[in-house]
């Protein structure tokens, strides 16, 4: 007699790449081609391999998709004299490849850096926004903190000498400092993280390339009352899970989400950056909690 297992099945990732503008863009696709869209946006200094064991626990019920933006993961890295490395310029990237994807509605997870990507995405297309779960990721002068005063002065004097100044951030001390400060236990945080990222940042050029988003991040501190406008006047469902032992993004950054987003749902870890790295047991149920809830399928 033949068992029959009766086990759900696990789903399958699948890792892509699409030329848009001529650059080739790396993501992970999972779930079924029908299902509501969950769009990840990844932080610095890693890419869509920090979704890596988020998306299965997803991708039954979710088309996931989770991109590499240029100079980041897997995707092309051009040369800084013919792309613009800004935020203005990934948000029309990623753009792009969800109208390329056929993805004309999505939950946004924003982290990090996809905070800016993807209010950028949400001030543009506003009717496409379903959901937000929001984790470390800024749209409020009060998470700029301490840790953001050297690339303040970066803004505000552009010259080689701040830009110098700056080195440090994309050294292996630093990356390793984002996956293992302020967390728990460090025995649920895997050293290939900081490996993985740490040997993409090394290629020829790329240091170059995350000095200019240094730079180029202060452009999304203006646009911060656009964003909050959205929330306010779209109220998009909101899920908010924060470390908040973060020293980058720190917890300031989170309580005034709930000014323009009264219904917001915040739930503060006792965890660092990277939160979703150590914490994944209870982000995983709350995350698909709340999509369950709030996204129509």
């Amino acid at each position: 007699m033949q068992h029959v297992s009766t086990a759900p099945a696990i789903p399958v990732v699948h890792y892509r790449t699409a030329s848009i503008d001529g650059v080739d863009v790396f993501y992970r696709e999972a779930g079924p081609a029908n299902a509501p869209v969950v769009l990840l946006l990844h932080g610095f200094p890693t890419s869509s391999h920090m979704f890596r064991n988020l998306i299965p626990l997803l991708a039954d019920g979710y088309r996931v998709i989770a991109p590499d933006y240029p100079g980041f993961g897997q995707s092309g890295s051009p040369d800084r004299a013919s792309f613009a490395y800004s935020f203005a310029h990934y948000a029309d990237i990623i753009d792009k490849l969800t109208v390329k994807l056929g993805a004309s509605r999505y939950s946004m997870y924003v982290m990090d850096y996809g905070a800016p990507v993807g209010y950028r995405l949400a001030i543009a297309h506003p009717e496409r926004v379903q959901a937000l779960i929001v984790q470390n990721g800024n749209a409020y002068t009060e998470g700029l903190e301490a840790f953001w005063d050297p690339i303040k002065a970066y803004w505000a004097e552009d010259t080689p000498a701040r830009r110098q100044a700056l080195e440090w951030l994309v050294t292996l001390e630093t990356t390793k400092f984002q996956y293992t400060d302020g967390m728990g236990d460090l025995s649920r945080i895997s050293p290939d993280n900081w490996i993985v990222d740490q040997a993409l940042l090394d290629r020829p050029g790329n240091r170059d390339i995350q000095l200019d988003l240094f730079r180029d991040y202060g452009t999304n501190v203006p646009l911060y009352p656009q964003f909050q406008a959205f929330f306010r006047e779209r109220k998009p469902p909101t899920l908010i899970v924060w470390g908040k032992n973060d020293k980058i993004f720190p917890e300031p950054g989170a309580h005034p989400y709930l000014r323009d987003l009264p219904d917001a749902e915040l739930h503060l870890l006792d965890s660092g950056h990277f939160a979703l790295e150590e914490k994944l047991d209870v982000m995983a149920p709350l995350i698909r909690e709340f999509l369950d809830r709030k996204v129509s399928r």
